[in-house]
């Protein structure tokens, strides 16, 4: 049996520290925790940043090795510093140097990277996944960083040196929950599973926010107990899961396979801990990894106007429709633009800013805010085209006949340069010969 401790759903987010001393005392083999995703979009990838900050990592980073040393396991985090970029490796491992120079404390520590070199993947075969982007050498070579996903093979590798103290750069989310009990010979669809389940905390119980939950692996399946007071996971909370994050509620793929939960069946076992038995680990025939990338997609400057009068809210699209269209002849005419090499949108915060036109429920709001968003090549060319812009966010009127309505800017200047705006390039797998070539790995004695 392999008990892995998860304190949070990432490190950043917070967790109840009774729940974790509750952890430490149910002696875990290992404490593992996400340290991001791509869920906050492509800029952390882009600029090779972490979007937490350093003091609320370090503090929380701080207890989870005070809680290794008291649990005498490995710690493992996975994706360090949001994007798993060598750059944020290196970040959390200074600050790993300062925590254990403070606490007077030595540690082995590996360090897993997983940044590519955007133009050797230029010139390898990569296969599309679903949705990909059409991609050439040319958008791959442009890419800031390309990360590479690690699996349970490159976390156990990092085991294998006798570290105390892992931190890799980009992972899937189950594969530093995986990867022990894996090693151990539990049950693979059974590790698989539960670390698909565990890898976002306590968000698989009724008490989401207290973070800590253990997980125990053994020969036929897992189990969940939260760790926080009064927190349960119910057949409902765990199953639940395979629906986050997950295009499929029973299949998932991982490098080197699937897990497929079809036959899996969730029994409360005392009102607290949830059983799973049943799930399956389907290997593949060849071993692939995804691959995301990130690029500069242009330069933004955005503005913000504020719509009450009621019949501007209530004609908001038409009006923001009729704005981009004479800002766009006033860009044309007044700096020459190729129309193909900038964009400008306007969303109407309070009505359909999330979901444009698919948004299908009617809005009854007294007033609106409007985003301009300009996208240009440069900073100063998106800067002079949201100047432009200002007069019609101020006055424009909806029809010649109407007394010039005066609009609200909340700021002053109206403009704020954003700077690089990133986008996602890859969304594709390259195959490996074997699962370390990839990847890199860095032991230190400290």
């Amino acid at each position: 049996m392999t008990k892995v401790l998860i304190p949070s759903g990432a490190l950043g987010l917070g967790y109840d520290k009774a729940a974790l001393e509750r952890g430490i005392a149910a002696k875990p083999d290992l404490i593992a925790i996400d340290g991001g995703s791509t869920d906050s979009g492509p800029s952390y990838l882009g600029r090779g940043v972490s979007k937490y900050a350093r003091e609320s990592t370090k503090a929380e980073w701080k207890n989870l090795i005070e809680a290794r040393i008291a649990a005498n396991c490995p710690l493992v985090i996975g994706t360090a510093g949001t994007c798993g970029t060598d750059s944020t490796v290196d970040w959390l491992y200074e600050i790993t140097l300062e925590i254990l120079s403070d606490l007077g404390a030595s540690a082995k520590i590996a360090r897993l990277y997983s940044e590519q070199d955007p133009n050797q993947i230029a010139q390898t075969t990569l296969t599309a996944l679903s949705a990909a982007p059409v991609v050439n050498a040319g958008t791959i070579e442009s890419c800031t960083h390309i990360v590479a996903l690690a699996g349970a093979e490159q976390i156990n590798a990092s085991l294998n040196t006798g570290a105390d103290i892992i931190i890799a750069g980009r992972t899937t989310d189950t594969a530093i929950i995986a990867a022990l009990p894996l090693a151990n010979g539990d049950h693979a669809g059974g590790a698989w599973h539960g670390a698909k389940i565990g890898e976002c905390g306590a968000l698989c119980t009724t008490a989401p926010q207290s973070g800590t939950i253990m997980v125990e692996f053994d020969g036929t399946g897992f189990s969940i107990t939260p760790m926080g007071d009064g927190a349960m996971a119910t057949p409902h909370t765990v199953s639940a899961h395979m629906l986050y994050e997950n295009s499929d509620p029973f299949i998932l793929y991982e490098p080197g396979g699937h897990l497929d939960v079809t036959a899996t069946r969730y029994t409360d076992v005392d009102g607290r801990t949830v059983r799973a038995e049943g799930s399956v680990w389907v290997p593949s025939d060849t071993y692939t990894i995804k691959l995301e990338g990130a690029r500069i997609a242009g330069y933004q400057t955005i503005a913000i106007a504020i719509l009450r009068d009621a019949h501007y809210v209530e004609n908001s699209q038409d009006w923001c429709d009729d704005v981009i269209k004479h800002h766009a002849a006033k860009a044309a005419d007044r700096m020459g633009l190729d129309p193909s090499t900038w964009h400008a949108e306007l969303r109407i915060i309070g009505q359909n800013s999330v979901l444009g036109e698919l948004e299908n429920l009617p809005a009854t709001a007294t007033e609106l805010g409007v985003l301009a968003i300009i996208t240009a090549p440069d900073q100063q060319t998106a800067s002079t085209l949201a100047k432009l812009m200002n007069p019609y966010l101020l006055h424009h009127q909806l029809t010649r006949g109407e007394e010039m309505p005066t609009f609200a800017f909340p700021f002053s200047p109206a403009e704020i340069d954003r700077g690089a705006a990133y986008e996602f390039v890859l969304h594709h797998v390259m195959e490996l010969a074997d699962p370390m070539d990839a990847f890199r790995l860095d032991v230190t004695d400290v």
